[in-house]
């Protein structure tokens, strides 16, 4: 590794991240812009994008890793558009790209980093827990098919699986975490893990007569994928009937193959709405999250539609993601079954 120098991308450089996208993914990469190398240039000038590469001793960019903004002063960012080529898998270059990041996360004070993986194949998750990343969560068919990425060992055009990591790099303020019954224990086993300073709390039964009538909601379209995120900016005593019919919407009218459903923990109405309606919205635990429409962490629950859920094309990089993945996996089963 030592004949590997890692470093910032300049904007005037965007090209080499292009054509690294290309030659990892060719077009099938799921972030358009990472083929528009204005684009990559304004966002690195913009400081949204802090991209990482690393280069061999003859210049050929053997890998990248970015972190990213979703608003300027973002405490929590956003770790992923990781790869690198096949030549460079084996010398341990996805850690090296992590550190360096991780290291410049640091030092700016930022409270952590949120990271995707693949789960097809391990590189990218077991750098990621190298580096002291811990799983938070399991997205369940959230890779098109049409994504290829040349180290995946299945190459048909099944939906793929992503593991979501975190990784704390300064310390937060102290929050309570307003988790439904169900899923309370799951919930308290990642903050544990990852070393949130959250603590997760009952909401006073006093606190149900606060909660807003209407239900306030922002749904993130991702069309490349057909996926789409309602996000709960606001529960209220209708968001029951509100999510059903947004969900209805967006399957049956819009084709979506999964839909996900955002929820506030510091929102003692999450947990409040949950415990009484959970069963009946029909979406299964996927983990915590962070969301650009929300301050602070959401819990992200799934619902999977004409996905075909593989375990072989899922792979784990540690015991408690072993543990999460399964817990995940059987509270889609049992969402499932209970929604047939």
């Amino acid at each position: 590794m030592n004949e590997i120098e890692i470093r910032l991308l300049r904007a005037d450089e965007s090209q080499i991240l292009t054509d690294l996208a290309t030659e990892v993914y060719g077009a099938s990469y799921i972030a358009d812009w990472v083929y528009d190398p204005a684009e990559i240039a304004r966002r690195i000038d913009a400081g949204s994008l802090i991209s990482t590469i690393g280069l061999l001793p003859d210049g050929t960019v053997a890998g990248h890793t970015a972190l990213m903004r979703e608003e300027p002063d973002s405490p929590v960012l956003h770790s992923g558009v990781s790869f690198v080529t096949n030549a460079a898998r084996d010398n341990h270059l996805f850690t090296a790209l992590g550190q360096h990041a991780v290291l410049w996360a640091k030092d700016q004070g930022v409270l952590g980093i949120f990271a995707e993986a693949v789960t097809a194949h391990p590189y990218v998750q077991k750098a990621a827990t190298n580096l002291g990343f811990y799983e938070t969560g399991f997205l369940l068919g959230w890779i098109p098919g049409t994504v290829k990425d040349t180290a995946a060992h299945s190459m048909d055009n099944r939906r793929q699986s992503a593991a979501v990591l975190y990784l704390k790099t300064n310390d937060g303020p102290d929050r309570p975490i307003y988790a439904p019954a169900r899923h309370r224990n799951i919930i308290k086993d990642i903050v544990t893990a990852t070393g949130l300073r959250g603590r997760v709390v009952s909401a006073d039964t006093l606190l149900e007569s606060q909660i807003v009538e209407s239900t306030v909601i922002v749904i993130t379209e991702m069309d490349k994928s057909n996926i789409s995120i309602i996000t709960a900016q606001k529960p209220g005593r209708d968001l029951r009937d509100v999510v059903l019919r947004t969900r209805d919407e967006l399957v049956f009218n819009q084709g979506r193959e999964a839909v996900y459903l955002d929820l506030p923990l510091n929102d003692p109405a999450t947990e409040i709405i949950l415990d009484a309606h959970l069963a009946e919205l029909g979406f299964a635990f996927a983990g915590l999250f962070p969301n650009q429409h929300v301050d602070g962490d959401v819990l992200r629950l799934q619902s999977l539609h004409n996905v075909d859920i593989h375990s072989s094309d899922i792979t784990t990089a540690s015991d408690h993601g072993s543990d999460l993945l399964a817990y995940v996996i059987a509270d889609v089963d049992a969402t499932h079954a209970n929604r047939s």
